[in-house]
């Protein structure tokens, strides 16, 4: 992310589970929003023409993209950011790993809520997930089991999710 562009709020994730959905929920989402292209399940040459198409409508609605992938990557594929261990996005899932981001912008906080990503994981829950993130030395937003009604839970932080903004939470 460039240094000057403020973090967003909101963060829209990708993959196989709301790809037919994507177009219509980055219509919804509100300008200065994120949103990161992940698309891990497609073939290299499949998944750089899905994030053309998703690439021209985030730069109409004015939405921050940000490419799971290297720094290098990124910059290639023409994105605001990357998204991954080295990237200025991350997500982690524990204080430890909250600690080791310290190369990026923003960490990604999961789970909050029980979410499909992590069947059988019952999440962190608001009260635990507020203290791990007064911990961080980076702005930190939920994800996991986050939606518009799961966010109200949390007040105040930044939120991200995958199917809660597409349509199908």
């Amino acid at each position: 992310m460039k240094r000057q562009t403020p973090l967003p709020r909101l963060w829209l994730l990708s993959d196989e589970r709301n790809d037919a959905q994507l177009a219509q929920a980055l219509r919804r989402l509100p300008r200065g929003s994120g949103f990161i292209y992940r698309h891990y399940h497609l073939p290299t040459a499949q998944r750089r023409l899905r994030y053309e198409e998703l690439r021209r409508l985030c730069r109409l609605r004015g939405i921050v993209l940000v490419l799971a992938g290297s720094q290098r990557e990124a910059r290639a594929w023409r994105a605001d950011a990357a998204y991954g261990r080295s990237g200025e996005v991350a997500t982690v899932h524990s204080l430890r790993e909250l600690r080791r981001c310290t190369g990026a912008r923003v960490a990604l906080l999961s789970p909050v809520f029980p979410t499909q990503s992590h069947p059988g994981a019952t999440g962190l829950g608001p009260l635990r997930f507020l203290l791990l993130a007064r911990q961080a030395a980076l702005p930190v937003g939920a994800l996991g089991g986050i939606n518009r009604q799961t966010a109200r839970r949390i007040p105040g932080t930044a939120w991200a999710a995958i199917n809660g903004l597409s349509g199908r939470a």
